[in-house]
Order: C-alpha cells, then structure tokens, then sequence
C-alpha cells in the first residue's frame, strides 16, 4: 500500500470512528408499563441498541423531529377532560445530543380529541397536527425557541362513511407535507377522503385547493400518506380495506395510477392496515398490516411509472406492527409491535426489497412511533 493510500485508509478510519451512533426515539401508548418517549442509542454496524433516557409523557403516540434536530414534537392521544375542556395535546421537548435527554417545554391543546399524528414543516415555523376521534387537524405557530402557540387554525371535517362501525363521523389520521412544503395533504379514515390544502409559508395559513380532496373507494379509510423520494409519486395506505393507492403528483394535485391489496390473495382474516413507507433509494415500498395478518408487504416500484408489484410479506415477529421505519443508513427496518411489547430489527435485501430476520429486538412497552436524530 503506497503512502497516499494508507493516509486515505487512516482519515476513513479515522472519520468513521467519529460518527455517533444515531438515536432511536420510541413513541408508546402508555397504559400499561409504558412511561413515555424512550431514547436509544443504535449501532448501525451491527444493529445493537442502548437505552439512554425516558421523557415521561402520555400516550406519546407520534413524533415529529424539527430539521434542526433539537426539538420533538409528540402528540398526547388523550380526550382527557379539564373544566370545559375535552381535548388531546402536542408538547414540544428540547432535545439534548450530548446526553440523549427529552426536556418539556410547553403543550398545548390539540385542536380536537385524541390526535394521533404530528408534522412540522421544513422551515420549522408551523407544526400541524391530526385529531383522530374529532375528525379535526389543527395549525400551530412555532416559537423561536422551537416551543409552539395555542392553535391559530382548528379545521373540522363532517361526514359520514360506507362502514357504520368505523366510519360514523371523520376521522382525521395524519397531515402529511408534500416535497416543496407547499401542500398538506390530510387523510380522513371516516370519510374516504385526501384532502388537500394550501400551505401560506409566511402566515401558515391552510386553503383548501381547487380540488379540495382525492376521494377513496367507499369503506377503504385512508389512513398515512408518503411520497416517493423523487416527489414525483405519493402512496397512500388504506386500513380498512388494506389496499395501496399509487398517485402520480404533481404541484399538488393527485392523479390515481393504481390500487392494489397488500393482502394475500387467499388471506381472510380482518385487515387493519397501518404505516407506509418508501425506501431511501426509492426502490420498494413497504406498508404494515395489522388485524390478523401481522406482517409486512413489500412492493417493487416500477421506476418508470411509479406503479408497485408485491415482492413479498414478511411476518414482523410480533403482534399489532402499528409504525415501522428504516434506520439512517438504510440497511435495516424496524418495526414497532404495539401488543407484543417489542421492535423487530430486520436486515433489508437491497437488492430485492425482502427482509430478513436479525435475531434482535427491542423490549418496550407498547412502542408505536419510530423516529431517528442523527
């Protein structure tokens, strides 16, 4: 080896040692054991975990992370009642690299009862959130030190959907950014609807745009929303019927390119499909299914079109696999099993999507939210 090539060898060595092992936070629903956000340290290299700290909270069951990295936000799943106050909550938590700790700053009322998903925007002035059982989303200004106001803006939707057990009211399950940070789009569990709004960077203000929403087939209750990482398709998981609805996108308009199960065609059991992802290259798609099925499907994206074919399902090890996620160098996937008490670590196929089992998990309390600082 000459010598310019061992310095190289030296300085990789070198700068690879320096790298910190990301952080690992787990939202959970914290009936049971569970005390709130929990903060791990993980090895990428051979997928070990560490715990580093507990932010007690209730029912920290979604987080957000500021793009600066130092604030979380978490929303309160509750519908807890105070004086002539029913609502949930959002707290914005300092977040310290050094030691790995979750220090709370303030919590506001959610805008509506039991919220289960939060965003913050990519200029980190606006934070929104999803009020599940009051069918709500609501807007909050964010503070210069990353804590956020009351709601300035609290929009319900009202209706009704085909499925009277589950569609009885609206039923607003999370509000997702587009690529530009120009659009949130909301999907209604109750009402079979993605609406759509327009983002007003300066104010924050939400308008609904000319098209107002993209309607789903009755009965199938869209629930998350991701786009692709070239911004240039979205996907959309639907819990109750399980299916995957592929858009092309486009300055915020939706156009539908296909729909597809992510069931097995001989499954027959309940469906109560959850979480949606694309995979950091872009290659596969993966959703969770919880019901009956407690698995993963993963779909091959046709770079093409953007269209998906099932590839597989993978078994997630565990029971009610709720929120999943990639670690940050994109070789592993994690998955949250709410009901078993335990994140599933598998190794990702990066050539065929599929996963495979690593052996290893992580035992926490009802985990239902995987999010990373690094």
């Amino acid at each position: 080896m000459n010598l310019r090539c061992l310095l190289l060898s030296l300085l990789s060595f070198s700068y690879a040692s320096a790298q910190k092992n990301p952080y690992l936070l787990v939202g959970t629903y914290t009936s049971g054991k569970s005390e709130g956000i929990y903060v791990y340290q993980f090895d990428s290299n051979n997928a070990d975990s560490k715990l580093i700290s507990v932010a007690k909270t209730s029912n920290p069951s979604y987080l957000a992370i500021a793009p600066n990295k130092k604030i979380v936000y978490a929303v309160n799943e509750t519908a807890d009642t105070t004086g002539s106050i029913v609502g949930g909550g959002v707290t914005a938590f300092s977040f310290n690299e050094a030691d790995g700790k979750l220090t709370a700053m303030d919590k506001q009322l959610s805008g509506g009862t039991n919220p289960c998903y939060v965003a913050v925007d990519k200029t980190s002035k606006w934070v929104f959130a999803g009020n599940y059982s009051s069918g709500t989303l609501a807007e909050f200004a964010v503070k210069s030190n990353g804590s956020i106001n009351a709601a300035s803006q609290v929009i319900a939707h009202t209706g009704t959907g085909a499925n009277k057990d589950r569609q009885e009211g609206s039923h607003v399950h999370s509000t997702v950014l587009s690529p530009d940070n120009n659009y949130l789009f909301v999907p209604n569990l109750g009402l079979d609807k993605v609406y759509i709004y327009q983002l007003n960077k300066a104010t924050g203000k939400l308008t609904p745009t000319a098209e107002k929403s993209a309607n789903s087939e009755p009965g199938s209750g869209p629930r998350h929303f991701e786009f692709a990482p070239n911004g240039q398709y979205a996907y959309l998981m639907e819990e109750l019927t399980g299916t995957v609805v592929v858009y092309k996108y486009n300055n915020g308009k939706l156009s539908k390119q296909q729909r597809i199960s992510s069931l097995p065609k001989d499954f027959t059991g309940a469906a109560g499909s959850a979480d949606i992802h694309v995979s950091p290259d872009g290659k596969f798609l993966y959703c969770s299914n919880r019901g009956d099925a407690n698995s993963i499907t993963i779909f091959s994206i046709n770079q093409q079109n953007g269209k998906i074919t099932v590839a597989g399902h993978q078994a997630t090890l565990g029971k009610t696999p709720r929120n999943f996620n990639f670690d940050p160098t994109g070789k592993y996937l994690l998955v949250a099993n709410q009901e078993s008490d335990n994140i599933v670590i598998f190794k990702i196929d990066k050539k065929t999507g599929l996963l495979i089992d690593t052996g290893k998990k992580i035992l926490v309390p009802n985990p239902v939210c995987i999010k990373w600082i690094y």
